[in-house]
Order: structure tokens, then sequence, then C-alpha cells
């Protein structure tokens, strides 16, 4: 080909990319001036070219365009010939903000010398606004929702969104959100009431209204939004959108409204951005849904955690108590319970389900009942817990049958077998529980102890001797099932009883340096020994007391039919040494026909016990037989068959415990007479 040729050739092809190519074009020579640019760099930045020739690079482009040149990089390419590509720069173009992918390549003539550098320039700012898109879903799903607060969740809306997609934002949620209560369904009628849950803004950006303030009216407008939209209206027929109202919904139930917007002069909303808003809306409202059931049931979860009320003053007698409970907000089932005997007795009872969640305090509150339902059996612990650990298996039962309704998740999705809204397990499919019960008498400082599983049990005794395992651990309830760990300890008056659900820690020394000194006061005992426990276990404290002599009365009562006026006669002249405000006469009915079912189907001995427990009284009649009393109506002929049915009408309440010995019969009277 001739020279001339191939120089027409040449020539054609610069022609072409200058005046075709859709890439701008930038011709900068040594000193970095711009010697030519082709007609796209001038429809890009909206600036004729004859403008910007023979202007410094750097200059022109800051000056004309808001593009800022790395002039050491552009020289580097000048000194060393090696290319650079895809660069990102940020400029304006008229009307908006625009991103460019630059490349920067040497220019040189065929005997080598150096020309100059041209410079291709690529608007991506759509292909770069979609990954920012992308990129703000990903954060709001990572950083929205890490808490089950519904105001907190609204503060990380704010902060995911400031300042990458608006210059000040404002979240607002109903009035019954923040209440705790259901949401109401949208309405286009009603208008709920808005308070600022979140705001922020950046240094420039429009102000904020305070928070707690009521925004309805005002910036959300005279009705909500049912989808995401520019504000003012006006702005919908082309003007500026520079706000941008969304509404929080989650399958018609509004949980509030956010406001986006952009300071003045900056770049509209457009459709892309009114998507990525519902998007993240969508997010944050599922959010709340989940942080307003988890609100919901903590509060039912609370609930059950304090039932039945303390009846501590129903004890003094037995024990003076200290309880502790720290809660987590998981949801641990674990519970404590003071539940007085008859006979002036105590049980302590402390027991956790063995697993968190909502299902799980619902399965302690069912466990509990049950435990204050069997104690009025005057059941062993051991017998005790060998019956609780039946109710446990059955609650194992339903929750087996129940687990095709398992809940789901408030986004839509179904949750796992087993797990809750919060994604923490549940114990709805197959409950297992610790429990230790411990039952105190005062006559004489027996303590007979049961436990299922490991919970804490601490033994002080008034010397400051202690016994950290005063029995070993034993089967869950729910698992392996009795036998059960037991034992019988008689303890001193002021003796210190331990007793936390189970879990991790304290130390066997810090704890013993916690119970040291027994003569504190159990309150101030129970603070020190809190702080060693994790959240969400309980603690219950127990300072034993013995009955005075003056407050117990006891006769063995000879095996003989006439020796029951004796004890009528006896019962009489202790209530009066007493001066005690039981009716005489009815104490003394009861105790003698208590006496006389003794002595008929009994076995001897036979032995007649008065307990005053301030101004209640109970009499109790024990003996070695183990034949089971029951009520019977007799007929009008029968000349007997009465008795226990003459003690089950004159007493507040009665009753039989079997022991190794024997039986007890007792009987409960008030001090206000006959009922």
């Amino acid at each position: 080909m001739p020279w001339g040729t191939e120089t027409a050739w040449g020539d054609a092809v610069l022609d072409a990319v200058f005046t075709q190519s859709d890439i701008g074009l930038h011709v900068l020579d040594t000193d970095l001036r711009i010697v030519r640019v082709n007609a796209v760099v001038a429809g890009l930045h909206g600036i004729p070219a004859t403008r910007i020739l023979g202007m410094p690079a750097v200059e022109a482009y800051a000056s004309f365009a808001g593009v800022r040149i790395d002039e050491a990089a552009l020289r580097a390419v000048l000194a060393t010939g090696r290319s650079t590509t895809d660069r990102l720069v940020s400029g304006r173009s008229p009307g908006a903000e625009r991103v460019y992918s630059a490349s920067a390549h040497r220019l040189q003539d065929g005997e080598g010398r150096v020309l100059g550098v041209v410079v291709t320039s690529t608007d991506v700012t759509d292909r770069e606004r979609a990954q920012a898109r992308l990129r703000l879903l990903h954060d709001a799903h990572e950083r929205i929702g890490t808490s089950l607060d519904v105001e907190r969740t609204a503060r990380e809306l704010v902060a995911v969104t400031v300042p990458v997609f608006a210059d000040s934002v404002v979240v607002a949620l109903t009035d019954a959100v923040f209440r705790g209560q259901d949401p109401a369904l949208q309405s286009r009628e009603t208008v709920p009431l808005l308070r600022c849950a979140a705001t922020g803004r950046t240094g420039d950006g429009p102000e904020v209204p305070e928070a707690g303030a009521v925004l309805l009216p005002g910036i959300f407008g005279e009705r909500l939004p049912t989808a995401a939209r520019p504000f003012p209206p006006a702005a919908e027929s082309g003007g500026p959108a520079t706000r941008l109202l969304v509404p929080l919904t989650v399958r018609g139930q509004i949980f509030g409204a956010v406001a986006f917007r952009r300071r003045d002069g900056a770049e509209p909303y457009g459709p892309d951005d009114r998507v990525l808003a519902a998007a993240l809306a969508s997010r944050t409202a599922s959010c709340l849904e989940n942080a307003l059931r988890y609100t919901r049931e903590h509060i039912v979860m609370t609930a059950l955690q304090s039932w039945p009320p303390p009846r501590e003053e129903a004890t003094q007698s037995a024990v003076d108590v200290a309880r502790r409970h720290r809660p987590g907000g998981s949801g641990a089932g674990s519970w404590c319970d003071v539940i007085p005997l008859p006979g002036a007795r105590v049980a302590l009872v402390v027991g956790q389900v063995e697993s968190r969640g909502p299902g799980a305090v619902a399965t302690m509150s069912r466990l509990r009942t049950a435990v204050h339902s069997l104690s009025t059996l005057d059941l062993d612990p051991h017998e005790l817990l060998a019956r609780l650990h039946a109710t446990t298996l059955r609650l194992a039962a339903e929750g087996t049958e129940a687990e095709a309704g398992t809940p789901g998740l408030a986004d839509g999705t179904a949750a796992p077998p087993g797990v809750g809204i919060d994604g923490v397990p549940y114990a709805g499919v197959h409950p297992t529980a610790g429990c230790t019960i411990a039952v105190h008498d005062p006559v004489d400082g027996r303590l007979d102890v049961a436990r299922a599983g490991a919970s804490l049990l601490v033994v002080v005794r008034p010397d400051g001797s202690a016994d950290a395992r005063p029995l070993d651990d034993g089967p869950l309830l729910g698992g392996e099932g009795p036998p059960f760990a037991c034992a019988t300890l008689f303890l001193p008056e002021g003796s210190t009883l331990c007793l936390a659900s189970a879990g991790e820690g304290p130390r066997t020394e810090d704890l013993m340096a916690a119970l040291a000194h027994p003569g504190r006061d159990p309150e101030a005992m129970a603070d020190d020994v809190e702080r060693l426990l994790a959240p969400d276990r309980v603690l219950l404290l127990a300072r034993t007391r013995h009955l005075p002599p003056g407050e117990l009365a006891e006769w063995e009562i000879p095996y003989d039919l006439s020796a029951v006026a004796t004890a009528r006669a006896q019962v009489e002249e202790r209530l009066g040494r007493w001066n005690h405000p039981a009716e005489p006469f009815t104490v003394s009915l009861v105790a003698s026909e208590l006496v006389t079912n003794a002595l008929r189907y009994g076995a001897a001995p036979v032995v007649l016990r008065l307990i005053a427990d301030g101004p209640s009284l109970t009499c109790e009649v024990s003996d070695a037989g183990q034949a089971a009393p029951h009520l019977r109506h007799a007929r009008a002929v029968d000349e007997g068959g009465r008795g226990l049915l003459i003690c089950a009408s004159l007493a507040d309440n009665w009753g039989v415990r079997y022991n190794d010995e024997g039986k007890t019969v007792w009987a409960e009277l008030g001090g206000g007479g006959p009922p």
C-alpha cells in the first residue's frame, strides 16, 4: 500500500472515532493542556469545545464540569507509558451528578517521541447507581433489625440511609406501635396519629423535627401514602422531587411512614429510587412487626414469670426469704416459689425449663401451676418430682401433636420446628426441666429436699460451715425420670439455704465468699450472690427459723378411747394459757374427733400436736397406721362415722400426709371462730 494511502486511512479512522464514537475522547499535550475533544465530551458536560481548547485539563474540567482530574496519574502515564484504565471520577452534567469511567494512554509518533495523552471517558452513572442500590439493600438487611426494639429499628433505618440515600430522614411510627399494641389496618378514611421515632441529617441537610413530636398532618400530608411517592404531590407532574414519602406497612397493617429528603439543588428521586425506598421500608416494617410481636410476648412472659404473687408474709414462722431475678430478654423459663404448707412448714422451689423463648415460659407456667397443685397433696419432695415428671411427659406429648402448627416469622417465611420468631428455640416440642424442692419444718428443723437436674443448692449453717453439694444432681424432668436425688437434713435455726436455677457459674470459691458471714441479712447476701449469676437465672435465699416452745404443744395419747376426754381437756387448757383467739370449743371438738379416728382405725403410738401460727391454729394427730382416712356421710340411724365430716365442716382446711412411720391427719382453724 502506498505511503500516502496509509496516511489517508489513518486520518479517516481518526475522524471516524472523533465524530461517530459514543465514547468521550480528550487529547492532551505534554503539558496536559487540552488539544482536542470530540462532540461526546461537549454533550456530556454541556460545554462547547472551543471554550476549553488550550486550557490546562485540571482547570478546565474542574471549572466547567466539576470533575477533579488526578494530574499526578496523567503525568505518570506520560513518564512511564503505562496506561491507567477504568478510574472512576465524578462530575456534573446539566441537572444531574454523573460518574465516569476514564482510561489514559500515552501518545507517541512513529519515531517514539511523546506527543501527549489521550483520555477516554464513558458515562457509567447508571451502572454505579445500580451497584450502590444493591450495596444499600445489603447494608439494610445486615444493619436493620439487629434488635427487637421498635425505636432502635427506626434509628437503624436512619443510620443506613443518611447520607448515601438522603440528606435528612424522618421515621414516624403510629401511636399504637409506640404503646406496643397491634397496628391498625391501612385505611383511606382514617389517619393514625404519628409520632417521630428517629431522625437524622447531614450537616447541610434539611431541618428535622424533634423525637416524639406529632407529625400528622405535617410533613406526611393529610393522608398517608399507600406506596412510595414524591411530596409535595406537584412533583409527580414533572417538578423536582427531592422529598420521598414511603409507608411502613406489612400485610395491610400500618406501622408508620418514613420521609427521605435531599437538599435543595440535589438530584431528585427517580423511579429506581422509589423502588429502592419501598424495599427499605418493607425490610424495616418486617423488623418492626417482629419487634412488636416480641414486645407483646415479652409482656406475657413477664406476667407468667411473676405469677403467683409472693406470699412471704404467710411463711414468716418458717423462713425469711430473699428473691432475685434479673431477666436477660431471652425468655428463659426460670422460676422460684415459696409455698406455705400445713403445720407451719414451707416448700422452697426453684426450677428452669431447659430451653428459651415464649414456649419455654409457657411450659414453665404450666409446671409451676402443677407444683402449686401437687403441694396440696402433702407429698414428699421426691414423690412430688415424680408426679411433676409425669406432667412434663404429658406436655411433651401435647407438643408433639401440635408441632404441625409451628409459628412463622413476621416476614412470611416459616420458622423451623421448635424455633420462635426471634430465632430462639422454644420448648413446645419436647420440654425438659430441672427443679429443686426443699420442705422445711420449723418444729424440729427438718429439711426434706429432692432435685431433678443440676440447679444450685448450698446449705450454710450458723457457725459458717457450708455444704455446696448436700445431694447429687438428678435426672431432668421429662428425661430419664425417677428415682430423683433426695436427702433429709436437720438444720439448726439460722441456717441459710441458697437455691438458684441451673446455668453457668459461679465459681465455688466466689459463691462461698458471698455466703460467708451467715449472720448477715438475707437481702444483703442475695445482693452479693446475684452479682455472680448470669442473666435469666433466679435466686432464692432462705434463712430458717424454729417455732418458739410457747407456740407448740405435743402429747402422746394412750391407745384407749377413754383418753379422748383427757385430750380435749388438755387442748382447752393450752388454748387458755396461750390466750389464743381460736374458739376453744371448736378446736377441742376437732381434736377429739381426730384422736378418736386414730384410736379406732390407726395404730399406736398416737400423738396430738397443736401449732400456733399467728392467728391460725393447726391441730395434728399422728399414728403408725397407713390406712387412708376418708369422709363418710353417715345415715341417720348410724351411731358413728361423722368424725372427719365434722372436722371438714369446722376447719378451714384439712388433709393427711404420710411418712415412713405412718401418717398425720391435720386440720387448720382460723382465729375467728367457726366458719
